[in-house]
């Protein structure tokens, strides 16, 4: 199928596995630079890119159109499974900005087939290279069945902006294999950052156009505090742009949120309860923890569900898409302190990461509900799995897996090795970064009593990134005068993946964060060798300057 875009050639590429444009490729030159994928280095501009399917954050669909605003996108995309990422993407830079990046789902016999060939094009209805020549169906919104309400916004009757949305949910839903429309009740906007122009030229663009949004939607973290960027060394250019950017949401009708995890807002989305949210970590948590329901929804797709108030009915959505398909037997080692849940979410995403997992032997380990943030955080860098279970800990996680499912078994070895590939060598720690996603309220506690009568090294920066109403809630308690009269910063509304500098120390060489999703992406986002550990070791690394680079003692 022909699912966006029109004529493409180019050289093939072949990605063994699924890769996360966001914080895996460079979009201002196109080469990958995600130091834990195997084709790091490699160039994806003019290229026939081949994956089974991408994985990892919704934020993928920016960095695809910021890629082909620049013209340095792939010429096509070819996948073999379901992919809504870079499809979405690519259907915005197609249908508002004119710009083609094909893309193409083949069944697994022709992809095998094509993997192997050196170069191919896509030419009207076909997809054609030396040894292999493929019909393609084109994408088509006849496919789903329509109410009234939906044809109207469709002929343009509410106006273009909506007219545009609708569009978009529909060839997505084509895309997903759905058949109808359904109704959402809340919408969570994740495009919100100024990584590159394109969230902003987007925004802009639909808020021009009168685009509101239909239903209650947060906004997730930005780029900038909103409140003080102007006196943090953010020069006025970025952190205009910054704003401006958080302000076109706000025009369209969104929550001024500012957050990454709007599941500790105190309106929360309640079990079974179908949403329309993007933010990968977010979306994980909601479906696995909270036991509501929403696919891993794409940049830009998550405006469009919000506007229209409507999604297509796939995925998760529907009980069969939330079915474990997969059994990831874990070994807790003993002795294993808050860093084992970030490790379990990285490691059981690789082991899982085309397909919903359930997670057993955790039941006697009792995760809090900052374990399983972590968990569900670094679970969506590497898998593209919008959920997973837990047995004896989830709400779903008594139901039973799919008669089909396989069996992958996690030991204290691979433990280890997770543990070694998220780590450097180097001990001396510039910088200490907490907070992807936000911290919760208990997180600041923790840190509090940490921190509690310490001193921090010299020339080592400790901040924390959070959520306006944790950020309140704790201040409340006191806890953030005691934080921020030993040097620590609380800094709300951006978060870790979106930091840049000044707000990121530009001295910093080396960094430690207890987030196994941050941890996975820092090196390509800022360019610095990184440490991980827990929370405590996070708090010995800030008041000593240090980070042994031994295995913890656990391990």
């Amino acid at each position: 199928m022909l699912l966006a875009g029109g004529d493409a050639a180019g050289d093939i590429l072949v990605c063994a596995e699924g890769l996360s444009f966001w914080g895996g490729v460079d979009p201002e030159t196109g080469r990958i630079i995600d130091v834990h994928h195997p084709a790091h280095g490699e160039n994806v501009s003019g290229k026939v890119l081949m994956m089974s399917t991408s994985r990892g954050s919704c934020s993928g669909s920016g960095v695809l159109l910021e890629l082909a605003l620049n013209g340095l996108a792939p010429a096509a995309l070819v996948f073999c499974e379901d992919e809504e990422v870079l499809t979405l993407g690519a259907l915005v830079s197609e249908r508002i900005f004119g710009r083609s990046v094909a893309v193409v789902r083949l069944g697994r016999a022709a992809y095998a087939a094509m993997a192997g060939e050196r170069r191919a094009e896509v030419s009207g209805a076909r997809l054609v290279s030396a040894g292999v020549d493929v019909a393609l169906m084109r994408a088509d919104v006849g496919a789903l069945r329509l109410e009234d309400r939906d044809r109207a916004v469709l002929a343009g009757d509410v106006g273009e902006a909506a007219r545009t949305a609708m569009e978009i949910v529909c060839l997505m839903g084509v895309a997903q294999g759905a058949t109808a429309l359904m109704d959402v009740t809340r919408g969570h906007i994740d495009g919100c950052i100024l990584a590159h122009s394109a969230n902003l030229i987007f925004a802009e663009k639909m808020a021009a156009m009168g685009a509101k949004v239909t239903i209650p939607t947060t906004i997730n973290a930005i780029s900038v505090d909103r409140q003080n960027w102007d006196t943090q060394g953010v020069s006025t250019d970025f952190g205009g742009r910054a704003s401006r950017l958080a302000d076109a949401y706000v025009a369209m009708g969104a929550r001024p949120t500012f957050t990454c995890a709007p599941y500790l807002l105190e309106d929360r989305p309640k079990r079974g309860e179908c949403v329309g949210w993007s933010e990968s970590n977010a979306v994980i948590y909601a479906n696995s923890v909270l036991g509501a329901r929403t696919p891993k929804h794409p940049d830009y797709l998550d405006l469009c569900i919000a506007m229209t108030g409507r999604a297509a009915v796939s995925g998760v959505y529907a009980d069969a898409g939330r079915v474990a398909r997969r059994v990831v037997e874990v070994a807790v080692p003993a002795g294993a302190d808050d860093a084992f849940w970030p490790l379990v979410g990285w490691l059981a995403g690789k082991a899982s990461p085309d397909r919903v997992p359930l997670l057993v032997g955790l039941e006697e380990a009792a995760p809090s509900t900052d374990d399983l943030k972590g968990l569900c955080a670094a679970f969506g860098t590497t898998s593209g799995a919008p959920m997973l279970h837990i047995q004896g800990v989830t709400p779903e996680g008594g139901q039973a897996p799919s008669l089909d499912a396989d069996r992958v078994v996690l030991g204290s070895k691979d433990f280890a090795a997770a543990w070694r590939e998220l780590n450097t060598t180097d001990e001396a720690v510039d910088l200490v970064a907490i907070g992807s996603p936000h911290v919760s309220l208990d997180e600041v506690r923790v840190l509090a009593r940490l921190l509690d009568g310490k001193t921090l090294a010299d020339r080592v920066d400790v901040i924390v990134t959070i959520g306006r109403e944790v950020l309140s809630a704790a201040r409340a308690e006191g806890l953030v005068a005691g934080l921020e009269g030993i040097g620590v910063r609380l800094l709300p509304d951006l978060c870790w993946c979106s930091i840049t500098e000044p707000v990121f120390p530009n001295a910093a060489r080396v960094l430690i964060t207890n987030s196994g999703k941050y941890a996975h992406y820092a090196f390509g986002l800022s360019g610095r060798k990184v440490r991980f550990g827990g929370l405590a070791a996070c708090v010995e690394a800030a008041v000593t300057g240090r980070a042994p680079a031994v295995l913890p003692g656990w391990l």
